[in-house]
């Protein structure tokens, strides 16, 4: 016998004495294979911490993943226990740390999303019958929406609405120019509950209004006029002060560069899309260039790094200074600043939110004469996001922003360092710079799309063929031009001295515009995919994570995990979806898809038929519409959908029922008439569980709702 470590022994006589059964030597692994293993195990001595936000964020999700809310004390106990276990693991240094450590901070990602939830608890607002008088506070200018413009309100008064059950805010649509924030408004309005998900598994909206305290949306039916309401809360002040002064920017912008490239400047400086064109929206999705419209880590990193590079330059300058002051402290500050204020004017929106923690712990790095850049440093912001904003784990944003991440940091870690040359002639020198800098601009544009390629697959069901050309063409473009000149513009600008260098920035916004139209126009610019089973997005995260984290040959073992998403088998798409309130619905035709009203509701009808890979088709059925209903004859099938808020009939049943095979009705209908008898009929009280998807199953009917996958949460309830 030899030993092998302090308490263990190894038999060397070619049986396995432990398990009892015979084992010849050689099907053990070899020495050579054994401390290769353990090789590569020490190798990760100094990574385990990383994979703590990791664990966190999988608490976090297993939160949003459950069908029912847990209560929060069993929740805190288990912190607490493992916690115990975890302190009790470090006095004693066994190898137990590392999964009880893991352990807890799992424990601590599900506690947090559930006190998040908690905290943020606001009355949800009923669908109201017709058109109700609403006061309140503009307090910001949201995105536009389809008719129109939209803005955040802070109702004060809702009639027939009791003061505990007025929502905290409401996204009210308007039609023409939206309010300044700060104004008092009155309209009249139809208030709707935050919207369902589109279809079963689809992305959840009314869960992303909760967590932001929006408590439903409202259509204005009358121009929003003044009001005289009482003071709002200096919580309320404050926010609307600082709205107030971004919205007024924004529209100083847009009059000075006018409102085509003036609405794309204020929306990368101020947040606010309120200018944007449609059609340069379009094309900026469909060329891969759509990030740069939405304030995040690129805009940050930009603004930041130009900041502190400018003042450490500053510094360097001033003979007497840079004898006295640590130049590159100095400029990290100045950074922190530039964020700060960056985050501030831009409204802070969670993207925003999330790449200035990321900016703030870089330069905090710097600070405490720490990499700025690392693995270590990218983990502490992951933690603070998630203790700040645990609903993070399920957007699309931080998803993506935070594996783009990951993988530029491995990419800059596994980067080669070159040997500097003394005494080569400045021109050699130059185009070695030049193509050194090319290069590591193709590398790390490649490899952010291939780390946020299964996220935009998975949620957004298109790829941009030619993203990463269209991003190396304008990276330059924007990142020594554009944002520089818009971020010295906008501060300029409120001094009323911008009008030159929000010239300049026009200009290179113009450029963008044009790679952008030219790539969005070439054929096959786009890529539709359908969504893979909800399970792929979080294997293939995991997997990208482990090739990002693990240091070692081993990494690559997370390389067909990572693509989960492009591999996973896709199952047969449904043969019919129902909207959610029973308006509209759509029929299967191989690879496309017939709506019953094709240009009703097209906003949910479009997210279904991308996440099951359909197309969606104007022209092929035989439709027959009246006042309150329509009928659709795809092959020998009719579908029948009455989208009248008064129920039907009897008769009126009767005739929408007549050799149909399925009827969507969006009222209560309390009994159904004989000529129903042999069709599917779902009414409003059906409807109450949300959007439908059916599979044929012979003679049969297999459905899926949305409330079946959603659950009872707070998001989901209803009084």
């Amino acid at each position: 016998m030899e030993p092998v470590g302090e308490g263990a022994m190894r038999v060397t006589t070619g049986r396995d004495i432990s398990s009892g059964v015979i084992a010849p030597d050689e099907a053990r692994p070899s020495p050579g294979v054994r401390e290769w293993l353990l090789g590569q195990l020490d190798a990760q001595s100094e990574r385990w911490r990383l994979w703590a936000p990791v664990a966190m964020g999988l608490g976090c999700a297993v939160y949003f993943a459950m069908k029912s809310e847990p209560p929060i004390w069993p929740l805190l106990a288990g912190f607490g226990v493992s916690l115990a276990c975890a302190v009790m693991a470090w006095r004693r240094g066994t190898w137990r740390i590392i999964p009880f450590t893991l352990i807890a901070f799992a424990a601590l990602g599900l506690l947090v999303a559930k006190a998040r939830s908690d905290a943020v608890a606001a009355p949800i607002a009923e669908r109201s019958d017709g058109p109700i008088g609403i006061e309140g506070w503009v307090v910001d200018v949201a995105s536009p929406g389809s008719r129109g413009a939209r803005v955040v309100l802070a109702p004060t008064w809702m009639e027939g609405v009791a003061a505990k059950r007025i929502p905290h805010r409401l996204n009210l649509g308007l039609r023409g120019e939206p309010p300044r924030p700060g104004t008092p408004v009155r309209v009249r309005a139809l208030v709707l509950p935050p919207p369902p998900p589109a279809s079963p598994g689809a992305y959840d909206f009314g869960r992303n209004a909760w967590f932001q305290s929006i408590g439903g949306s409202a259509m204005a039916i009358t121009e929003p006029g003044p009001v005289m309401i009482d003071p709002p809360p200096w919580r309320l002040r404050l926010p609307m002060a600082v709205n107030g002064m971004r919205f007024d920017l924004g529209r100083r912008i847009v009059e000075r560069l006018g409102p085509e490239t003036g609405g794309i400047a204020t929306a990368m400086v101020t947040g606010h899309e309120a200018w944007i064109d449609p059609e340069d929206e379009q094309a900026m999705r469909d060329s891969g260039l759509a990030h740069i419209l939405s304030i995040s880590g690129l805009h940050m990193a930009i603004v930041g790094g130009f900041v502190f590079f400018a003042m450490r330059l500053g510094v360097a300058a001033w003979p007497w200074l840079v004898l006295r002051v640590s130049g590159k402290k100095l400029a990290a500050w100045a950074g922190i600043a530039a964020v700060a204020v960056y985050l501030v004017v831009s409204g802070a929106p969670p993207p925003a939110e999330r790449a200035a923690i990321v900016a703030w712990v870089a330069f905090a790095a710097i600070l405490f004469d720490r990499r700025a850049i690392s693995m270590n440093a990218l983990a502490l912001a992951a933690i603070i996001v998630l203790l700040r904003r645990p609903e993070s784990v399920v957007q699309p944003g931080f998803q993506m922003s935070f594996a783009a991440t990951a993988a530029l940091v491995a990419l800059a870690e596994a980067w080669p360092q070159r040997i500097k040359e003394i005494d080569v002639p400045w021109p050699i020198s130059a185009a070695q710079r030049v193509g050194n800098w090319v290069f590591a601009a193709l590398a790390a544009s490649f490899v952010a799309g291939l780390a946020t390629g299964p996220f935009a697959m998975q949620h957004f069901n298109r790829s941009a063929v030619f993203g990463l050309f269209a991003n190396l063409a304008v990276a330059p473009i924007s990142s020594f031009v554009m944002m520089p000149a818009l971020a010295v513009g906008a501060v300029m600008e409120a001094l009323g001295w911008g009008g030159p260098v929000l010239w300049l920035a026009g200009e290179s916004i113009g450029w963008m515009m044009g790679i952008g139209r030219f790539t969005a126009g070439l054929p096959g610019a786009v890529a539709m995919i359908p969504s893979a089973p909800a399970i792929a997005l979080p294997v293939a995260f995991l997997g990208l994570l482990f090739l990002c984290l693990w240091r070692g040959w081993l990494r690559w073992l997370g390389l067909p995990f990572a693509c989960a998403v492009l591999l996973w088998p896709r199952a047969a798409p449904p043969d019919v979806w129902i909207g959610e309130d029973g308006t509209n619905l759509a029929v299967r035709v191989g690879d496309e898809a017939w709506l019953a009203r094709p240009r009703v509701r097209l906003f949910a009808a479009d997210i279904w038929s991308r996440r099951r890979g359909l197309a969606l088709a104007d022209e092929g059925a035989q439709r027959s519409c009246r006042r309150s209903w329509c009928s659709m004859t795809v092959g020998d099938e009719t579908w029948a959908v009455w989208f009248g808020r008064r129920a039907p009939e009897a008769e009126q049943l009767a005739e929408v029922c007549a050799g149909a095979v399925g009827v969507a009705v969006r009222a209560e209908v309390g009994a159904l008439p004989e000529a129903c008898a042999g069709a599917l009929v779902l009414d409003g009280m059906d409807f109450r569980r949300g959007s439908v998807e059916l599979w044929r199953e012979g003679d049969r009917l297999r459905g899926v709702w949305a409330a079946d996958l959603r659950g009872d949460r707070p998001w989901t309830r209803r009084e």
